[in-house]
């Protein structure tokens, strides 16, 4: 199911909707799923046996257009010509789905409660049972068929091919007790790409341990180096004597 129809569907009886009986393996992926007055085409509750929602399954990154609030009286009487608002939020679920042939451990979708859980790090990394994978390799998850009505978050990167693998950084710094500035990682892979994602920013100092998600655009089993940059935003001599104590970068499953 790539984005399964909400309008009309949505509450309705399994017999006239997607559900878990209508397959031996029913997988889904929600992209534009939206409770009013949020207008989406896709349906919010979980319809299959894997229930994917990448970015909260509602509104996707890359995407420029606009998800209007209406009344739903005014929603179904422009049903017939809305084909155009969040067309490409409702199409990501496929464009997903070819990426993931390639990438399928950049689509690891992690069982969590909400999609704020999710952000927060509550459910990472994977449990001892491990994650499915979002898209063509889903079927390969040994609990696939266990887990009714489980919702599975991940995030996606904005542009093709959107894989993205989550990773847990912590960093205790050492050499003073305060200073102004931050501190960001730079991820290398071996055909010379790069990303940079911020790890903290302000007031930084040695009594604390800085701990980020990241959702980074570069495969771990890909990566030739991992390059911290430090900026200050005033010039000080303390800042020379600023170092990392500890580092710890944890991907997954891993």
């Amino acid at each position: 199911g790539l984005d399964p129809a909400g309008p009309y569907f949505e509450g309705t009886p399994p017999e006239v909707r997607l559900d878990p009986s209508d397959a031996n393996f029913v997988d889904v992926i929600h992209t534009n799923a939206a409770h009013f007055p949020a207008m989406g085409f896709g349906m919010y509750n979980t319809t299959g046996h894997l229930d994917f929602y990448p970015n909260g399954g509602t509104v996707m990154p890359g995407c420029t257009d606009l998800i209007p609030e209406m009344k739903q009286s005014d929603f179904e009487a422009i049903i017939a010509d809305a084909t155009i608002i969040g067309g490409c939020h409702h199409s990501r679920s496929h464009e997903y789905y070819f990426e993931s042939i390639l990438y399928p451990t950049g689509y690891l979708g992690y069982p969590c409660e909400t999609y704020k859980s999710f952000e927060s790090g509550d459910c990472f990394p994977c449990s001892q049972e491990g994650c499915p994978m979002m898209g063509h390799y889903a079927d390969r998850f040994p609990e696939k068929l266990k887990r009714v009505n489980q919702k599975y978050f991940l995030n996606t990167a904005a542009d093709p091919p959107f894989a993205t693998w989550r990773q847990k950084v912590f960093i205790k710094l050492s050499g003073v007790k305060k200073t102004k500035g931050d501190i960001n990682l730079i991820f290398h892979d071996r055909e010379g790409n790069t990303k940079e994602y911020e790890i903290a920013s302000g007031v930084l100092s040695q009594d604390q341990v800085y701990t980020e998600y990241l959702d980074v655009e570069i495969n771990p089993k890909n990566t030739e180096k991992i390059e911290f940059l430090w900026n200050k935003t005033v010039f000080t001599l303390l800042w020379a004597r600023l170092g990392a104590e500890t580092v710890n970068i944890i991907h997954g499953e891993d």
